[in-house]
């Protein structure tokens, strides 16, 4: 199977935390790249945090470093976002993606597999 499932979205306060997670299929695993996409209503998809082969680099939006953090557990084929200190801005559809990245790991032309999204709404 070829899929990525995206799960753990939700409403929170200001401040408050959510950790995001990717199932993957073996396959999509497998890809060099995963990646964690946002996009708020009107506005244009944007990169939040990417990672290489399970953690030897990864790459974060200017915006959400140092309050969010991407990992991988490979005995369960999931890929996480952490979220801390959340702030309204932050509200967006967020998206799994996997793939090869032949140019920046957080331009979203660059990767070919999504997973359907999980929306997180973060109230003031």
């Amino acid at each position: 199977q070829v899929q990525l499932v995206e799960s753990g979205g939700g409403s929170v306060q200001a401040g408050g935390s959510l950790r995001l997670s990717c199932a993957a299929s073996a396959y999509l695993y497998s890809m060099p790249y995963m990646a964690w996409f946002r996009q708020a209503p009107g506005q244009e998809r944007e990169g939040v945090a990417a990672i290489y082969r399970g953690g030897l680099r990864t790459s974060y939006a200017d915006s959400v470093k140092g309050g969010f953090t991407i990992s991988q557990d490979s005995a369960k084929l999931t890929v996480y976002l952490q979220m801390n200190s959340l702030k309204p801005d932050d509200t967006a559809m967020y998206y799994c993606a996997a793939g090869r990245v032949a140019g920046l790991p957080l331009d979203r032309y660059e990767y070919l597999y999504w997973g359907q999204g999980t929306q997180v709404t973060v109230s003031s």
